[in-house]
């Protein structure tokens, strides 16, 4: 709730201090003594309009400042931390407006923005009167006021989820048509890729091989030629190595049988003479196997040739091919997988058309059940409150498409004068109207929303008994919601719980506001001069005494 309120330089205020307490807070004075200037600076608070013409004559800035007490308003405290503000259950607000034009906002000694102010303040005081930024007059309050008075929140919010839900899967169906076009492309040239690898049947090191092959081919005349001379020199022609050797094999084995330390040199040559032999054996079986082959050399040249071109597309290996055609085979499976995607999209989104379907009409039978129950507690309430005639309808008007918030939006609609048709109640409503509108509303859903609640010109176009009921009405109010209230009739003020009376003074040439809080003698002294004018008489402060008196035992 509000607790503090500091003004300086705004209009006739040069500095003002107000605390403020639970309860029904009325504030009373002259016509132009200051109130409506102190229910402007909580405008500001809440983030209405700054201009440079509300700063005090003579002075460069003016600023508000209001301190909150949301030691238990976990949610609001949730809200600064998220925007990065550290609460630790006060809450302390500050606007200075300069002639200059930098105006600033601060929250708990930040510097903060309009947008977030607004945001922030909406959760913790609205205002109802004539100039103000309606609660009331917004629509989707207005759809809120309704919902609440059916009791269909959880309906609603049930509603809202599957309303998200559905429009996910729209989106991603949407998506999927954005992306066809492409998809079509991709899925043109990956299908042409995959099928030229895979005609290629590819093998691991095959590159390798092939590079072999093609040297063996290319060279195989030099091969065969080279090779059968090395046997023919070996083995099989005049003065052939194997028969020399043989021959020195044997004489050294001769000698070794007389000196028996020459047996290993002989068993040595013996070896070597053996091994050229298979050498040579092995000569000559590879030169009968070698043959010029020129299809042979054009067959090698052209598998080469078909990958190399494969590696100039999709990888420097052929490993490198095969892991590109896994990779290209995994994306062709998702996007031949996109028209099941859509199947399974198109079912669900129309399952939950379906349930989003009835469920919508459900909350709209609700609705209008309520709508008619409002009307008729509205109306009563109303009539009681000095507008006898008044016509109150919460209308339907069915949406094009739903919204998360249900299938039709509300429009209150007003007419306070017989025959005169339901207008919306932004178009038609004064703010007296407006006021006590808000006040019956407030009998009918007596849950609060927010913390704090002001009332200006309630009592606009009332008296008598009906004003002794408003301040009865704003009493019931108070018991659940800080109310500050500015009225002009002892009737209504009676009510307070703290009275606070606002005077215009002039000192030195300038003129400023001041308040006082009242204690149980200056409250008899106010309500009789509300009620007497300028002169006060015994008789006056008797009737002031018998008024507060009776507005106690009321409540």
């Amino acid at each position: 709730m509000l607790t503090d309120l500091h003004i300086r330089n705004i209009a006739i205020i040069d500095q003002l201090q107000l605390s403020f307490k639970p309860g029904l807070t009325m504030l009373t004075g002259e016509t132009g003594a200051g109130k409506s200037i102190i229910i402007d600076a909580v405008g500001l608070i809440m983030g209405g309009r700054a201009s440079s013409d509300l700063i005090r004559s003579g002075e460069e800035e003016a600023v508000v400042e209001a301190l909150f007490d949301i030691a238990d308003r976990p949610e609001l405290k949730e809200f600064l931390s998220e925007s990065g503000f550290e609460c630790d259950g006060e809450l302390l607000v500050k606007r200075a407006i300069s002639r200059s034009g930098k105006n600033r906002i601060f929250i708990n000694g930040a510097m903060a923005t309009l947008a977030l102010l607004t945001d922030l303040s909406r959760q913790l005081i609205n205002i109802y009167g004539q100039h103000e930024s309606q609660t009331l007059l917004r629509p989707e309050n207005q759809l809120l006021l309704l919902d609440a008075f059916a009791g269909c929140q959880t309906l609603r919010s049930e509603f809202s989820v599957l309303h998200g839900q559905l429009q996910a899967v729209r989106q991603r169906l949407e998506h999927l048509d954005e992306q066809e076009r492409e998809a079509e492309r991709r899925l043109d040239l990956l299908s042409f890729q995959s099928a030229e690898i895979a005609e290629a049947r590819l093998q691991p090191g095959e590159d390798a091989e092939l590079e072999e092959q093609r040297r063996v081919l290319a060279h195989a005349e030099k091969l065969g030629n080279t090779s059968a001379e090395a046997f023919e020199r070996l083995y099989d022609g005049d003065g052939a190595i194997l028969g020399q050797l043989r021959r020195i094999s044997a004489s050294v084995a001769e000698i070794a049988s007389i000196d028996h330390g020459l047996s290993e040199l002989a068993a040595g040559l013996e070896g070597t003479y053996l091994q050229l032999e298979d050498a040579a054996i092995s000569l000559r079986d590879y030169a009968s196997r070698i043959e010029t082959d020129p299809a042979a050399l054009r067959s090698v040249d052209d598998r080469l040739d078909q990958v190399g071109r494969l590696k100039k597309k999709y990888g420097v290996t052929i490993e490198e091919i095969l892991a590109f055609k896994q990779q290209i085979d995994q994306e062709l499976e998702g996007l031949r997988g996109r028209e099941q995607d859509r199947l399974h999209l198109e079912q669900e989104s129309e399952r939950l058309t379906t349930e989003l379907g009835s469920l919508g009409s459900n909350l709209t039978k609700r609705r209008a059940e309520a709508a008619a129950a409002l009307k008729t507690a509205l109306e009563a309430e109303a009539h009681q409150l000095a507008m006898k005639n008044a016509v109150i309808e919460a209308a339907l008007l069915p949406l094009p498409e739903p919204r998360a918030t249900g299938c039709e939006r509300v429009e209150f609609l007003f007419s306070p004068n017989p025959g005169e048709t339901p207008r919306p109640l932004a178009k038609i409503a004064s703010g007296g109207e407006l006021s006590r509108l808000m006040l019956a509303i407030k009998q009918v859903l007596p849950e609060g929303d927010v913390p704090s609640l002001v009332f200006d010109e309630v009592d606009t176009g009332i008296g008598g008994a009906v004003s002794e009921l408003v301040g009865a009405k704003l009493k019931n109010v108070a018991a659940r919601q800080q109310v500050l209230c500015i009225t002009h009739l002892p009737q209504v003020a009676a009510f307070a719980d703290q009275h606070l009376r606002v005077e215009k003074r002039i000192e030195n040439g300038r003129t400023s506001t001041s308040v006082t809080m009242l204690d149980t003698v200056a409250r008899t002294e106010e309500i009789a001069r509300m009620l007497g004018g300028t002169t006060i008489t015994d008789t006056t402060r008797r009737h002031a005494d018998e008024m507060l008196a009776a507005a106690a035992a009321r409540t």
